[in-house]
C-alpha cells in the first residue's frame, strides 16, 4: 500500500501541470511501453516453451498491444492464452482511458483559455442575449417605421414628379 502513495502523488501532479503535445505523446508512448515489457515478461514466464526468451515475449507483446497480431508467435498453453486475453484487454483499455484524459485536458485548457468576462473582449451568456434581444428590437422597430413610410408615402417616398 505504501507503494501506492508515490504513484497517486505523480498521477496528482501531471493532473495539475498543463499538458502539450509532447508530454501527451510521452504518456502514451510510456504507457504502451509498460505494457509491452510487463506482457512480454509473463507471457515469457507462463509459457516458456513457446517464448523461451525475453525477446520472442516483447515481439510478441507488441504485436498484441498494438493489435497487429502477426500471428507467428502464439501462445499454446490456457495459461499463455489468458495472458493475452488480459493483455490485449489491459492495454486496449488502458490506452484508450490515458488518450481520454489527455482530450479532456486539452478540452479543459481551451475552455479555460477562452475569454468569458467583462473587460476582456467578449460578452457573458446573459449579457449576450439581452444584447441580441436589444438589436433585434432595434431592427424591428426600423423595420415598422420603413413599412409605415412606404404605406403612407408610396413607392416614391412622398416625392411625385
Amino acid at each position: 500500500m505504501a507503494r501506492i502513495r508515490p504513484v497517486e502523488r505523480k498521477v496528482a501532479r501531471f493532473l495539475r501541470t498543463p499538458l502539450s503535445v509532447r508530454r501527451a505523446m510521452s504518456v502514451i508512448v510510456t504507457a504502451t511501453l509498460v505494457s509491452v515489457v510487463l506482457g512480454g515478461a509473463l507471457i515469457t514466464v507462463v509459457d516458456e516453451r513457446e517464448f523461451a526468451s525475453i525477446g520472442t515475449g516483447l515481439w510478441w507483446a507488441l504485436q498484441t498491444v498494438t493489435t497487429v497480431g502477426y500471428g507467428d508467435v502464439t501462445p499454446h498453453n490456457m495459461v499463455g492464452r489468458l495472458v493475452g486475453a488480459v493483455i490485449m484487454l489491459e492495454s486496449t483499455a488502458f490506452i484508450a482511458i490515458v488518450t481520454a484524459v489527455i482530450t479532456s485536458s486539452f478540452v479543459t485548457r481551451a475552455r479555460q483559455e477562452q475569454p468569458t468576462g467583462p473587460g476582456d473582449g467578449s460578452v457573458g451568456g446573459d449579457e449576450a442575449v439581452a444584447r441580441l434581444t436589444g438589436q433585434l428590437a432595434e431592427l424591428s422597430a426600423r423595420l415598422d417605421r420603413i413599412q409605415q413610410l412606404l404605406e403612407t408615402d408610396g413607392p416614391g417616398g412622398g416625392r411625385r414628379g
